[in-house]
């Protein structure tokens, strides 16, 4: 385990490089023994860091929670985020493309709670029990850490890579749709880039949602009435660059648009 004032630089340079948008050299690069356990620290750190400059914490993103993307980096269980108040676009928007640090787009539900949400325990009967309803969201990854090499302990650290999400298309109640069938088509400049059922999320992807709940127990930590939470991709991450125009197709669920400025 690192120590306190290892923690504290750590989640210093990355409020920092969050600023500047300069990504700070990987982490197991120079700490080679950090833990996961690390990295949450960091992570809570890293948040009241921006609680108390400002930001208002209104949810949380959980990241791996497909098979394929697990697959991909050789972890076996998800992880989570923060998503603070400045982080929540709505569909139709323009984005910065210079704002964020290597952008990448993901197709995802997000859940916005009517109750308050806290294991041990939970279940996902009370998670759709808990849920207002269930929308559309495109999540935009972000880089704090160099990209070259980074292990899921440095992906933690920086906030599961959270840099802002857009929501749209038709809100629905819970058990309006059989949300393991929810699919989705993403576009990049009017060219079908990525598909995907939302069943690749935990095979439900109200399942991310009480693993969640059940995870941040452990810290005494819950979720409350309001909260978006964002259930994890069931696509794989799209590069997107500075004039690209973003286009994800739900079906019945409606559409999401955005373009990089």
């Amino acid at each position: 385990m690192l120590d306190p004032t290892t923690i504290e630089t750590i989640a210093d340079e990355l409020v920092e490089a969050g600023r500047n948008r300069k990504p700070v050299p990987r982490l197991t690069a120079r700490y080679p023994d950090m833990t996961v356990e690390d990295s949450y620290a960091v992570q809570q750190l890293w948040r009241r860091r921006n609680e108390e400059a400002g930001r208002t914490l209104v949810g949380r993103k959980i990241g791996l929670t497909s098979r394929a993307m697990q697959a991909a980096t050789g972890i076996t269980e998800p992880d989570y985020g923060a998503i603070f108040d400045d982080m929540v676009l709505e569909t139709g928007c323009s984005v910065e493309w210079d704002k964020y640090t290597h952008p990448r787009v993901e197709v995802e539900l997000a859940f916005v709670l009517k109750d308050a949400l806290k294991g041990p325990g939970c279940t996902i009967f009370d998670v759709l029990n808990a849920t207002d309803y269930v929308v559309p969201a495109l999540e935009i990854l972000d880089s704090r850490i160099e990209m070259e090499g980074r292990t899921i302990v440095d992906t933690i650290a920086d906030n599961a890579a959270m840099g802002a999400m857009v929501i749209g298309g038709n809100p629905v109640k819970p058990g309006a749709v059989d949300l393991r069938w929810v699919s989705a088509i993403l576009y990049k400049n009017q060219t079908v880039e990525e598909t995907g059922v939302a069943a690749g999320v935990l095979d439900h992807p109200a399942n991310g949602v009480h693993w969640l709940a059940n995870k941040i127990a452990a810290h005494g930590d819950g979720m409350k009435a309001g909260d978006i939470i964002l259930a994890g991709s069931f696509t794989r991450p799209m590069w997107v660059y500075k004039g690209d125009t973003v286009h994800a197709d739900y079906g019945p669920l409606g559409s999401i648009t955005c373009r990089f400025e």
